[in-house]
């Protein structure tokens, strides 16, 4: 694939080698470790949207509506946003375990422990995404604790990036996160949902350290800076 880039907490602009442009979890605009350069990223395809917390969707109808993108989402939610002036066309609503294909891309939507809601209302279940492109299968896992559902996914889809929330607090933390790297058994781990605000507290590099004990080096972890694109370390 052309590029993937972190660009802060959870969010992931992944660009396929047909051009086609992914943006996973749009949180930007009040985002303080995103680059000004990167608040506004661009033509979109598609955004997928783990849960409806402001940190993950706060920026998902302003970009939808500038962009055109179709929004993949769980039923709940997707109908939240329509409410809140999403176009029915854009929406796109699944449920966990189902796939969608887009051409070049399929996305498969996974289970995630963790809550969700938007603006004070249930937006039904949190999830993650796995996501099969370019010969390539990413994972990003949302918001979650660590779950046994982790070794399964391993089995069934063999991730080959597999990105994991290691703040703690809202989510698991390093330790946590370096056990689900081991059950899912991926040759890639890249951290996210750290470093954001005071109370994430992670650190990626124990994370890193704790990868390479529990895997016996067979996970490799890049750490990315906000905005850099690391899809070239991906061999």
């Amino acid at each position: 694939m052309k590029s993937i880039r972190w660009l802060g907490h959870s969010t992931f602009l992944i660009t396929t080698d047909s051009g086609k442009n992914i943006l996973i979890d749009p949180f930007l605009e009040g985002n303080p470790v995103t680059p000004d350069t990167w608040k506004s990223p661009g033509e979109l395809d598609i955004i997928l949207v783990t849960h409806g917390h402001d940190d993950h969707a706060a920026d998902t109808i302003p970009l939808a509506r500038k962009t055109g993108a179709r929004v993949i989402s769980i039923v709940e939610l997707s109908a939240l946003l329509q409410k809140d002036g999403l176009p029915e066309e854009q929406a796109v609503e699944m449920n966990k375990g189902g796939t969608i294909d887009l051409g070049d891309v399929k996305v498969t939507m996974t289970s995630a422990n963790h809550s969700s809601s938007w603006k004070g209302k249930c937006a039904g279940d949190p999830a993650g995404f796995m996501l099969r492109m370019d010969g390539l299968c990413l994972y990003h896992a949302g918001d979650t604790n660590i779950m046994a559902d982790f070794e399964l996914y391993g089995k069934i889809y063999r991730p080959d990036v597999v990105i994991l929330p290691i703040g703690d607090y809202y989510t698991m933390g390093h330790e946590e996160a370096a056990h689900a790297a081991a059950l899912l058994d991926a040759r890639y781990a890249v951290p996210m949902h750290y470093g954001t605000m005071p109370v994430l507290t992670g650190s990626p590099e124990t994370f890193r350290d704790l990868v390479e004990k529990y895997t016996s080096g067979k996970t490799r972890v890049i750490i990315p800076e906000p905005g850099e694109d690391f899809a070239d370390q991906l061999s």
